[in-house]
């Protein structure tokens, strides 16, 4: 079987997809605006190695496959390798079929692979794998997200609303679940680069205080507090959630932050945020989750990769821990469409700045973000992945909510 035939094998006959590969062979229709292109034989090597995601993603990371046209098309096409990984017994077969190109052509590992070291969510751990994903480049992720600079699910109020209006109207929504008022203090925990910090005290004249495991986003966001003229209401720190010292907070918002709690820390994440605030004070929880109840299911290539140690979670589990701690849930609802568009949206500027991207952060490291956002686009299109905002209400002693009789966002 030659090279292209092999490939068409592990993604399959039924897509529109063409396949060329180094040695002349070549499968698909021959007018197809997508082009996978197997370009050495470490390709198969890493096939040989890690059939499905994992494999693919190593290719295409190190140069040894390329993709010619809209990365998340592409994906779509194949997306039963990208999103489940190939069943157990095609993988034994193709294991054996591509064994020759494994003994033949060492693959090596991507150096921007990886694995991280000490004890799970230790502090220290957490700071080492938080650095690895954010400490990149704050121009590189300026390129990537906009002006907004803000690295969530945003909520688009219309379906020709840009990028930035959808990441204002995101924080606006939080806002107003939130329920924020000008004499009220916020805490954010996870800040990325502040926007949600600064959103709470420009537009309500809120007291906002966000901390982040990121030293170059602290940096940047207590900049841009500056030059926005909100140091008396606003800052950000360069810490730990779980080393803030002040408590008696009126609301605390948790915006893409809970995807790297582990399972077992669920208890105290929310134990803990519950104990920082005031009775009738409110938890906004923002996060990623898996659509079945058992979660933590998060794929190899962006274990790896992207989000080491990440872990994601079932909403029943996320609401559940949330009332044993306390909370009173009060409104939930799944975003998952609106990622969708805001990926699509950042794929879109990464791409737009691709040379400069490359530049800046190296080839490997700029195609590992290419893959991993438009894989999640699909992800989040057929339902791999969620996005849930889940509101709670630490009640006072009477079982006071202070909440509207209807909501009011």
């Amino acid at each position: 079987m030659r090279v292209a035939q092999l490939f068409q094998s592990v993604i399959g006959t039924d897509t529109s997809i063409r396949v060329t590969a180094y040695d002349g062979s070549a499968v698909g229709p021959p007018d197809a605006p997508y082009v996978m292109r197997i370009r050495t034989p470490l390709a198969l090597a890493y096939l040989a190695a890690a059939p499905g995601s994992l494999g693919l993603a190593r290719a295409y990371v190190t140069g040894a496959l390329e993709v010619d046209g809209e990365m998340s098309v592409v994906l779509r096409e194949i997306a039963d390798v990208t999103l489940h990984g190939i069943p157990k017994e095609q993988r034994i077969k193709l294991t054996r079929t591509l064994l020759g190109y494994r003994l033949r052509h060492r693959a090596p590992i991507p150096p921007v692979e990886y694995r991280p070291r000490g004890r799970l969510h230790s502090k220290r751990r957490d700071a080492n794998v938080i650095s690895h994903h954010y400490d990149v480049s704050n121009r590189f992720y300026s390129w990537v997200l906009g002006p907004s600079m803000a690295y969530t699910c945003a909520v688009y109020p219309s379906d020709t609303a840009s990028l930035e209006e959808a990441q204002r109207t995101k924080h606006e929504l939080v806002a107003r679940k939130l329920g924020l008022k000008s004499d009220m203090r916020l805490l954010d925990v996870g800040c990325g680069w502040g926007g949600m910090v600064m959103h709470a005290a420009a537009e309500y004249g809120v007291k906002a205080l966000g901390v982040t495991l990121s030293r170059q986003q602290a940096e940047w966001a207590q900049k841009e507090i500056v030059e926005r003229g909100l140091t008396e209401l606003a800052e950000v720190r360069h810490l730990d959630y779980r080393d803030v010292p002040e408590t008696d907070f009126d609301v605390i918002s948790s915006i893409g932050l809970t995807e790297h709690i582990g399972a077992a820390q669920l208890p105290s994440y929310f134990g803990r945020l519950y104990g920082k605030l005031k009775p009738g004070g409110r938890l906004l929880n923002h996060c990623i989750t898996q659509p079945t109840a058992d979660g933590n299911d998060v794929d190899s290539f962006i274990d790896r990769y992207v989000f080491p140690d990440g872990e994601l979670h079932g909403i029943g589990k996320l609401v559940t821990e949330m009332n044993r701690q306390g909370f009173e849930v009060r409104h939930e609802e799944n975003l998952r469409e609106h990622y969708a568009r805001t990926l699509s949206g950042w794929c879109a500027n990464l791409d737009e700045h691709w040379d400069e991207a490359v530049r800046e952060v190296g080839e490997q490291r700029a195609r590992v973000w290419r893959l991993y956002m438009a894989a999640c686009v699909v992800g989040f299109e057929r339902n791999n992945i969620q996005l849930h905002q889940v509101l709670g209400v630490k009640l006072d002693d009477r079982g006071e909510a202070f909440m509207p009789l209807r909501p009011d966002w």
